[in-house]
């Protein structure tokens, strides 16, 4: 854990070139490190003035106005208390932490999950992460599925991780394990939204929002596939909802898949691998991003966890032993 980092004040006068500009533009363009709308924010709290006021985002300004702002102290969310919870550190340094999540972490305190998150982990690990949206995260994983993700540990990093996230240059890659034998891979491009009746589910709708995934086969066993998933996009559920949309949902998802089916002469060992594997068999396994200090490329990878590496045995037994 690290001391909470001291208060950063920033003094300037709006240039000259910006009159005639919303104050909120002309902010963003002093400010690059931040984002418009937690200057917004900073207005509407006082930590933000401008000739000694918190003026409208929508004021003109005239060039010459003196702004000071004073970044809180205070935690963004100050519900989130920390808990100490082990965190698998891949990488970090000053402006990005790197994570292996074990599945069964839920991301952030919600209903029905007030504590024990990968958010009250953070902020216990550093507590300057609590002045961050949502303690730094950036992208989420769904609770049962494992692997990597990326955390920002500084405003500016959290605001270019998010413009590289809405500009498709973050790469991350899953592993699955598809029930149906596919032929080859392909690409999903159907559009995403909440289910119309159940609001908890995604669905494939027309007007939802776009949602690509690509997808290749890895391995192929008696009745189910192990594929490599590559998103474009960054939908909820999104690889869930796209692989049952073509008919091959994932193995273990209660949501989106279909009930246990097993091959023809499956062996009790193997019926019960199946059975035993209680999530979706979804890993994120690669990240690769320009550091949003830097820009260098960086790329990293999680191993498969123990489960998953147990059900693939299973899955490549069962071939085996029933190969012609």
């Amino acid at each position: 854990m690290t001391a909470p980092q001291p208060a950063t004040v920033h003094e300037f006068s709006i240039d000259e070139s910006a009159a005639g500009k919303r104050l909120d533009k002309a902010l963003a363009e002093a400010l690059p490190d931040y984002s418009r709308s937690r200057l917004k924010q900073w207005l509407e709290e006082g930590a933000l003035t401008v000739d000694g006021i918190s003026p409208a985002p929508k004021t003109v300004v005239a060039g010459g106005e003196r702004v000071r702002l004073v970044v809180p102290e205070t935690p963004h969310d100050e519900s989130v208390a920390p808990e100490r919870i082990q965190l698998n550190i891949i990488h970090e340094d000053a402006a990005i932490l790197v994570l292996d999540k074990p599945a069964g972490l839920v991301m952030h305190p919600g209903a029905g999950n007030a504590s024990g998150t990968l958010q009250n982990a953070l902020v216990a690990y550093d507590d300057s992460l609590a002045a961050l949206p949502r303690a730094g995260i950036v992208h989420r994983l769904d609770k049962d599925t494992s692997g990597i993700l990326v955390v920002a540990k500084t405003f500016a990093a959290h605001k270019q991780l998010v413009a590289d996230l809405a500009e498709r240059t973050i790469k991350r890659e899953y592993e699955a394990v598809s029930v149906g034998v596919m032929t080859a891979g392909g690409h999903v491009d159907a559009p995403i939204d909440r289910h119309p009746v159940d609001r908890k589910k995604m669905a494939i709708r027309e007007e939802g929002r776009e949602a690509v995934t690509h997808y290749r086969v890895i391995d192929k066993y008696r009745s189910h596939t192990h594929i490599r998933c590559q998103l474009e996009t960054g939908r909820t559920h999104q690889i869930r909802v796209h692989m049952a949309h073509v008919r091959f949902p994932l193995l273990g998802d209660p949501v989106y898949g279909r009930r246990l089916a097993l091959p023809k002469d499956a062996s009790p060992a193997f019926a019960d691998a199946l059975r035993g594997f209680k999530r979706q068999a979804l890993h994120a396994a690669t990240l690769g991003l320009a550091h949003p200090d830097t820009g260098e490329a960086m790329q990293w990878s999680a191993p498969r966890p123990a489960d998953f590496e147990t059900l693939l045995a299973a899955l490549a037994a069962d071939a085996r032993e029933h190969r012609t």
